[in-house]
C-alpha cells in the first residue's frame, strides 16, 4: 500500500495540490468554507432533531414544535450562500491586504442578496439564496474584491479633507468601487432579463448554461455520467444534485410509482437506471464521506481527527456539509479524486446486486433526512437493502485510504512544523 501511496501519479497530485493551495483565491474559498462549519452544525443538529422527532412521533413536520426546531435551520443551511460569499470575502480581502476586509465583505454579501434574491411579484425569491447559490457567490467574492482592489491600488476614490476622521474617510472611498460593482452585476441581470423577457436572471442563467447538456442523462451510462457531473460540480462548489437532481426527480417518481403499482399485482420490480443516483449518497450522503470520517478518527492530523469527529453523525445522517467545507473536500484534488471514484464504484455494486436480487428496487416514496438505511428500509420494506448499503462502508473506505493517507501525512507535517516554530518562539521569550 506504500508504493500505491507514493506512486508518481499522487505525488504530483500531492504538487499540485500545494500550488493550488498557495494561490489567495483558492487559500479564501477554503477558508470562506471552513468559516462556516459552526453555522453549518448548528442547522445539521436542527435537521436532525426533526427527523429524530418526527420518526419517533414526537411531532408532525406540521406541528409548531417542529417549525421551532427547524427555523433554525432556515437561517443556517438555507442562506448558506450568504454566509459563504461574505467569509470569501473578507478572507480574500484579508489575503490582498486590502484596509477594509470586513467592509469589503459586507459590499459582496449586499451584491450577492441583490443578484440572488431578486423581487418577483413583490416578493424577494430566495431559492438562491442556499447552497444552490454558492457559485454565483464565488463569482462575486472574487470579483467584487479584485474591483475594490483595483480602485483603492489606483486612488479611483472621492477625495476627503485630511481632517476627516479615518471612518468618514474610508466610507467614502468606498463609495465608487460599491457603485461600479453594483452597475456590474444589475446590470448583468438587466440585460439577461430583458434578452429572456424576464425568464432569467444571473443565477438561473447559470444553472440554465449547466443543465442543457445533462437533460437526457437517465440512461444507465447517461446515470453515470450524471452522477460524475454532480460529484465533480461538488469538488468546484457548486451544489451539483441542485442542477441533476430535476433531472432524475421526474423518471425516478415515475419509476417508484410504476414498482408500486407491479408490487401491487405481485409482479417482479424494475430496477430503473435513475435509481442509481441514490447510491452516490448511499453511504453518508453525496460523495459518501461517512467511511471518510470513520477513518479520519485514527488520523495522525488534528485537523483531520476534528473534522472527522464532527462528521461521523451527520454522515450517519446523509449530511455531508460538515465534512465536504471542514476537511475540506471542495478545491482539494487530493480529496475530490476519491470522493467521485468511490462514488461510482458503490454505484456498480448497487447495479449488480440489483440485477442478482440481493437487493429489491424502490417501490414507495419516501423524502426526507433519515439515518443510514432507514429511508432504504421505509422505500423497499427489505432489511437486506439495508444490510447492503453498511456492508458498502468497506469498499467505499478501500478507495478513500490511500488519499487520505496522503492529505493525514501533509496536514501533519504542517501541524508538526507549525507546533515546532511556536515551541521555538517560547524558548526564545523564556531565555530573554
Amino acid at each position: 500500500m506504500e508504493k500505491l501511496v507514493n506512486n508518481p501519479f499522487l505525488v504530483k497530485l500531492q504538487e499540485m495540490s500545494q500550488k493550488l493551495g498557495s494561490n489567495k483565491f483558492i487559500a479564501s474559498l477554503t477558508a470562506g468554507m471552513m468559516s462556516t462549519m459552526s453555522i453549518i452544525m448548528i442547522g445539521a443538529i436542527c435537521q436532525i432533531i426533526c427527523a429524530i422527532g418526527t420518526m419517533a412521533g414526537l411531532f408532525t413536520a406540521e406541528s409548531a414544535v417542529y417549525g421551532y426546531i427547524y427555523a433554525p435551520y432556515n437561517f443556517t443551511m438555507n442562506l448558506l450562500g450568504i454566509w459563504v460569499t461574505l467569509f470569501i470575502a473578507y478572507n480574500y480581502a484579508k489575503n490582498l491586504k486590502m484596509k477594509m476586509p470586513f467592509a469589503n465583505a459586507i459590499d459582496a454579501g449586499i451584491i450577492f442578496v441583490l443578484v440572488c434574491a431578486p423581487l418577483i411579484d413583490g416578493k424577494l425569491d430566495v431559492s438562491f439564496l442556499g447552497s444552490t447559490g454558492m457559485f454565483v457567490g464565488f463569482i462575486i467574492s472574487f470579483v467584487v474584491i479584485r474591483v475594490e482592489k483595483f480602485c483603492a491600488d489606483r486612488k479611483i476614490r472621492i477625495p476627503m479633507p485630511d481632517v476627516c476622521p479615518d471612518a468618514l474617510v474610508n466610507s467614502f472611498s468606498a463609495i465608487i468601487p460599491f457603485g461600479i460593482n453594483v452597475i456590474i452585476f444589475q446590470g448583468l441581470n438587466v440585460i439577461l432579463s430583458v434578452i429572456s423577457a424576464g425568464a432569467l436572471n444571473l443565477p438561473t442563467a447559470i444553472m440554465a448554461v449547466l443543465m442543457v447538456p445533462l437533460g437526457t442523462l437517465t440512461s444507465l451510462p447517461g446515470i453515470f455520467v450524471l452522477c460524475f457531473v454532480t460529484l465533480v460540480l461538488w469538488c468546484f462548489g457548486i451544489h451539483g444534485g441542485a442542477i441533476t437532481y430535476p433531472i432524475v426527480m421526474a423518471s425516478m417518481l415515475e419509476a417508484i410509482h410504476t414498482n408500486a403499482l407491479l408490487h401491487e399485482a405481485g409482479l417482479p420490480l424494475v430496477a430503473a437506471p435513475v435509481f442509481l443516483y441514490g447510491a452516490m449518497a448511499a453511504v453518508g450522503g453525496t460523495g459518501n464521506p461517512l467511511p471518510l470520517s470513520l477513518l479520519g478518527l485514527k488520523a495522525k492530523s488534528k485537523q483531520v481527527r476534528a473534522i472527522a469527529k464532527v462528521g461521523v453523525v451527520p454522515g450517519w445522517f446523509n449530511i455531508t456539509e460538515p465534512v465536504i467545507f471542514g476537511m475540506p473536500i471542495i478545491f482539494n484534488p487530493i480529496l475530490c479524486i476519491p470522493f467521485v471514484l468511490n462514488s461510482l464504484f458503490i454505484m456498480v455494486l448497487f447495479w449488480i446486486a440489483y440485477q442478482t436480487g440481493f437487493i429489491i428496487p424502490p417501490w414507495i416514496m419516501i423524502f426526507g433526512v433519515f439515518p443510514m438505511g432507514f429511508g432504504t428500509y421505509f422505500g423497499t420494506l427489505n432489511i437486506m437493502n439495508v444490510v447492503f448499503e453498511y456492508l458498502c462502508i468497506i469498499p467505499s473506505a478501500l478507495v478513500w485510504w490511500p488519499f487520505l493517507k496522503i492529505y493525514d501525512n501533509q496536514l501533519y507535517l504542517k501541524e508538526q512544523a507549525a507546533e515546532a516554530e511556536e515551541q521555538n518562539k517560547l524558548e526564545e521569550e523564556s531565555n530573554r
